[in-house]
């Protein structure tokens, strides 16, 4: 298996706008990320990167939702990095990663952050692109070599799964979204029909995925022994020393 660290970044796209079908891809998307989002409680909600941020969660329960970008444009709320993040320990309570891990440097090093700022028992929603999809295997093929999507890394579910796994997450859900090949401009208009029976019958085609994982944390909790150390000697009574008063008299 390759190494996740790339010495060189990959093309980092500004907007949805950058990839083939871009809007489209965005609302079918978008819609499954805002109902899992109806599944995440608290105060602070960011969404991570330039494609996370153009991401509407309208039915959030979480209304202070933090916008981040890599660069100044309309959706900016605050820029940074999302493998070096401005938040102290434990103070995210959910965290949308939209396709980022796929245009990541370093993609673990992101998923330690999300870990580090994330609160107990908060969640992360993550959308990636499959690489045994029809898009995965069209991406080594010789058309639209000037294609945004030849630079995306296509993790596997499965491999982020045991990133996630590691880091002390439980993946909740996953869903399986879009079975066309996104590098034609309108692959993501397909008929509803035929999107609901690849879903059923071949899920694990679908060129995009969503994962909702929630961290875990165990509590520290003192385990009393079950064992008594016995005194090798025991009290004398009362009887005992009556006894020995007579003896000497």
């Amino acid at each position: 298996m390759k190494s996740a660290f790339r010495s060189k970044p990959p093309h980092y796209p500004q907007s949805w706008s950058e990839l083939p079908g871009g809007e489209e891809l965005k609302l079918v998307i978008e819609q499954v990320c805002n109902e899992l989002s109806q599944r995440v409680f608290g105060y602070h909600m960011v969404k991570m990167g330039n494609l996370s941020s153009e991401i509407s969660l309208p039915d959030c329960s979480i209304r202070h939702q933090i916008q981040q970008t890599q660069v100044a444009s309309a959706h900016s709320g605050i820029i940074t990095r999302s493998d070096n993040l401005p938040y102290v320990e434990n103070s995210i309570d959910g965290v949308l990663l939209a396709n980022e891990l796929d245009f990541a440097q370093d993609p673990h090093e992101i998923l330690r952050e999300v870990d580090r700022v994330i609160t107990a028992n908060g969640y992360v929603i993550i959308s990636g692109f499959n690489p045994f999809s029809l898009t995965g295997m069209a991406r080594f093929l010789p058309i639209k070599r000037g294609n945004v999507l030849h630079s995306a890394r296509f993790f596997s579910a499965g491999r982020i799964k045991d990133w996630l796994q590691l880091l002390g997450f439980e993946v909740v859900e996953h869903r399986h979204i879009l079975f066309s090949v996104l590098f034609a401009q309108q692959a993501a208009k397909q008929p509803a029909a035929w999107q609901q029976w690849c879903s059923r019958h071949c899920p694990w085609c679908s060129s995009v995925y969503v994962l909702l994982a929630r961290k875990r944390t165990i509590p520290m909790t003192t385990i009393k022994a079950k064992w008594k150390v016995k005194p090798r000697f025991s009290a004398v009574g009362a009887s005992m020393r009556d006894a020995a008063s007579r003896t000497h008299s």
